[in-house]
């Protein structure tokens, strides 16, 4: 008998892979939403069932009293959606957040602050986070393990790609276009910020059915197998597009222009670890990351995000290249004074692996 698959969602950065995946393993596959937004990746034979996946009413109205063998609650309201598909499907896979770690949306609960990486799933969930959205998070997660005790959660971190809701890569690609190439950074872009590339999630969430018994009861970590840094993502985006750049680097207390770009005011690490998901369900990229940055970047250049349009709103960056260029100016210029400083306490340290380097010789010269 063909088994029955139901993606909630499914027209997002990540759903369309989802559904492509479970037809591939002969599901016979539904997807429900909103219908505002179709796209031309899911096969004409998948049934769509439009309805608001936002109100649980109107999603038993769609459904009736159908069933499914799986599950996929990708959007709408899942502290709704766990209890009613509750007896209705034999595997539920839920998508959640990051937030859900205690740290991540306020560092200052954990000591030292931040949090420590990679953060593991075993590490301590926001409980007692005060922040209404985090505390909803970590909620819900306890709503869909009660009423599916072996139900698979998945947490998302920053999707990039095409699709993706807050395209954060465009606020490099745009510069570019305009010809900008002086980037700021803060504390030297050394930042970790766990991402995913659309298909390379879509793939990981496949692999619950496939592995369903190792993903039974489980939460994991969505990411990239490798996770680059701030400026390692931005030197990977330039490089996409052809350009020659120069990295800016400013204190995060003075590096303002930054923050829109690494979504945070700080620049505390916020690495979610997939090895579970690798031992468990075998996970391994489908596009490694430095050529799934790389083909954001090109993708972003041929569509272009619109100028003013809400999309860009929500990046929150101003592209107010006069102010950026007046605070580089005003920083290099204030550090005349503490640069001589610096250059005359030269403690005259050498990597011992450094090029050239000879532990002995140093030593001689100093005795």
């Amino acid at each position: 008998m063909t088994k029955k698959a139901l993606v909630i969602g499914g027209t997002g950065p990540t759903g369309p892979g989802v559904v492509n995946g479970l037809v591939e393993r002969g599901y016979e596959t539904t997807i429900l939403h909103t219908g505002r937004h179709e796209v031309d990746t899911i096969p004409t034979s998948v049934e769509h069932v439009h309805t608001n996946p936002f109100r649980i009413a109107e999603v038993g109205d769609a459904l009736g009293p159908r069933t499914f063998d799986v599950v996929y609650a990708m959007y709408g309201r899942l502290r709704d959606l766990a209890p009613y598909f509750a007896g209705r499907t034999g595997q539920f896979v839920a998508v959640g957040g990051v937030p859900a770690y205690r740290g991540f949306a306020r560092p200052h609960l954990n000591a030292p602050q931040g949090m420590l990486v990679p953060v593991r799933e075993t590490a301590t969930r926001a409980v007692d986070d005060e922040n209404e959205k985090v505390a909803k998070i970590v909620a819900t997660e306890d709503v869909v393990f009660e009423h599916h005790p072996d139900a698979t959660l998945f947490r998302y971190p920053l999707i990039y790609g095409p699709g993706q809701i807050n395209p954060r890569e465009w606020l490099v690609v745009r510069r570019i276009i305009d010809g900008r190439r002086r980037f700021i950074l803060s504390d030297g872009g050394l930042t970790l910020r766990t991402a995913a590339y659309g298909p390379n999630a879509s793939h990981a969430l496949t692999l619950a059915v496939e592995r369903s018994d190792a993903a039974a009861g489980n939460a994991y970590n969505i990411s990239d197998e490798h996770v680059l840094t701030a400026a390692q993502t931005i030197e990977v985006l330039a490089a996409a597009l052809d350009a020659e750049i120069e990295i800016v680097n400013l204190p995060a207390e003075l590096a303002t222009p930054a923050r829109p770009f690494l979504g945070a005011e700080h620049t505390l690490h916020q690495f979610t670890g997939v090895d579970a998901m690798m031992h468990d369900l075998g996970y391994r990229d489908v596009v490694p990351s430095v050529d799934a940055l790389a083909a954001t970047a090109r993708h972003l250049r041929d569509h272009p995000i619109e100028r003013g349009s809400v999309t860009e709103m929500r990046l929150q960056d101003p592209f107010d290249y006069a102010a950026e260029d007046a605070l580089i100016d005003a920083y290099r210029a204030a550090m005349v004074g503490p640069q001589r400083l610096a250059d005359a306490y030269d403690p005259d340290f050498r990597d011992r692996y450094a090029p050239g380097s000879d532990d002995w010789r140093l030593v001689e010269a100093r005795s």
